[in-house]
């Protein structure tokens, strides 16, 4: 750290001179630019920077099939809007896989295709993305996935439970554009500027964004066990949609107070949320001594979906202690 002693010069100007090392590793000479950013009583200086698309390469020769797909997703994620694919020869099976992971992106598309190159860039505007309309679609996405989930459980509609499943892709794409902003933000203080949106809660967007990711995980997870069961015990069909009423109930809650801009309101609903995980527990105790009189296989079966809804409460849980920490007093 250094210190810097504050000026006036012209009897109303304010300056402060800059590290010299700084400056120079940042080519920072008399006459040169600097942008600088306000965030509360925080100052943040930084090199003026061309807004142009940033361009990455990725020798992709060793690379087959999923190491190759996450490999294109994390250059997308770390902030690449154009990403050069190179080998001596782009097999097939690398093509497969690249259309792959392009199909699992918002906005990108493959600009460029030779023997020994594939070019995708991301076409969306950056200016039109925004982190918190990404997090309220997969909010609608992922509770509404579990609850036609639980219905194609109880109805033993595998066309409900095949819809939910193909759904999943949906909520894996928001959750990309919403990983990608966030790191933006964390490189760049103009990419937060231009959100609106402090870095601070662009955390707290993404870690509930996680969360939300993950309930769609697990309503895929019941699904495909629906597919698998055939009608079950009214009394226990009754029961789980009483569960999920409550995990919906949870996840509205802890979502409303993410998104709450008074911090009582979000205080209230973040703790409401977290009293009702605590309850949970006893309704998944009362399921767990009714399943002990089905035939074993089912029962395991069931009692798989009733941890996926519990966990799906602790997600929620997990959201409102976001929600409260985003709105307790900043120091």
């Amino acid at each position: 750290m250094e210190t810097r002693k504050v000026q006036v010069t012209g009897g109303s100007t304010y300056t402060v001179s800059l590290p010299k090392t700084w400056a120079t590793e940042n080519d920072i000479s008399s006459g040169a630019t600097v942008e600088i950013y306000s965030e509360d009583d925080t100052l943040l200086v930084t090199p003026q920077r061309e807004a142009d698309h940033q361009k990455g390469t990725l020798d992709v020769s060793t690379l087959e099939d999923e190491q190759l797909v996450r490999a294109v997703l994390t250059m997308y994620v770390s902030g690449f809007d154009v990403i050069r694919l190179e080998s001596g020869r782009i097999t097939t099976d690398q093509r497969r896989a690249i259309r792959s992971a392009v199909q699992g992106l918002v906005g990108v598309e493959v600009v460029e295709e030779g023997t020994e190159s594939v070019v995708i860039q991301d076409l969306l505007d950056s200016s039109e993305l925004s982190i918190v309309n990404a997090v309220t679609r997969m909010r609608l996405i992922a509770t509404s996935m579990l609850e036609d989930a639980v219905t194609a459980l109880v109805e033993d509609d595998d066309d409900i439970a095949q819809d939910v499943i193909e759904r999943d892709d949906d909520v894996d794409r928001l959750f990309l554009v919403v990983s990608r902003i966030f790191r933006a933000t964390l490189r760049s203080p103009r990419a937060a500027e231009g959100l609106g949106v402090s870095r601070e809660d662009c955390f707290d967007f993404h870690s509930s964004a996680r969360q939300l990711e993950r309930v769609a995980d697990h309503a895929v997870k019941i699904s495909r066990i629906a597919k698998k069961l055939d009608e079950i015990p009214e009394s226990v069909a009754e029961a789980l949609l009483e569960v999920h009423t409550d995990v919906a109930t949870i996840l509205e809650k802890s979502m409303d107070a993410l998104f709450a801009e008074d911090t009582d309101e979000a205080t209230d609903l973040g703790h409401d949320a977290l009293a009702s995980v605590r309850e949970i527990d006893e309704h998944t105790r009362r399921i767990d001594d009714m399943l002990r009189e089905l035939e074993p296989v089912q029962a395991q079966s069931l009692g798989l979906i009733v941890d996926s809804l519990s966990r799906s409460a602790d997600y929620g849980g997990n959201i409102a202690e976001t929600a409260l920490q985003k709105a307790a007093p900043r120091p």
